[in-house]
C-alpha cells in the first residue's frame, strides 16, 4: 500500500491516548530527574564563575543526563502522536504535565504544595478531559 504524502497514519485514539501519556510521563520524570540533578550540583549562578562551575556539574552529573535523555525520549513519542493526530486533540493533555509535577514534587521531593495549587490541578485535569471528550 503506497502512501500519499501529507496523510495521517491510522493509529487508534487508545493508542494514540497511550502514547500522548507515556511521553508526559516521561518528561515529567525526566524533569524530576532534572531536580534532584540539580539540588546535588547546588550552585546558585551569580556570576560568570558559578555559571561554569554549574555547566561542568550539569555535564558530569548521571542523573542530570539522564533526565536530558527522558526529555529527548519523550519528544521522539511526542513526534509520533503528532504524525498521526491532531495537535488540537493532543497538545491539551500537555496540561497532566503540570499535575503530574505537583504530585510528584508534594510525594517524592517533599515539597509543600498549598491548596489553591490543589484547586489549580483539579481544574487542570478537568479541563483537559473536557477538551480530550469533545
Amino acid at each position: 500500500m503506497k502512501k500519499i504524502i501529507g496523510e495521517k497514519p491510522k493509529m487508534g485514539l487508545g493508542l494514540s491516548i497511550a502514547l500522548i501519556l507515556l511521553s508526559i510521563t516521561i518528561a515529567v520524570g525526566g524533569q524530576l530527574l532534572l531536580k534532584v540533578g540539580m539540588n546535588k550540583i547546588g550552585v546558585d549562578p551569580t556570576g560568570l564563575a558559578e555559571i561554569k562551575i554549574l555547566f561542568a556539574g550539569v555535564i558530569k552529573s548521571p542523573v542530570v543526563i539522564l533526565g536530558l535523555l527522558c526529555y529527548v525520549l519523550s519528544a521522539a513519542i511526542w513526534l509520533v502522536v503528532l504524525s498521526a493526530v491532531d495537535l488540537s486533540f493532543a497538545y491539551p493533555f500537555i496540561g497532566f504535565s503540570y499535575v503530574l509535577v505537583l504530585v510528584l514534587s508534594k510525594f517524592v521531593l517533599k515539597e509543600d504544595v498549598n491548596p489553591i495549587r490543589w484547586i489549580g490541578a483539579a481544574v487542570i485535569t478537568a479541563g483537559v478531559i473536557l477538551i480530550s471528550r469533545s
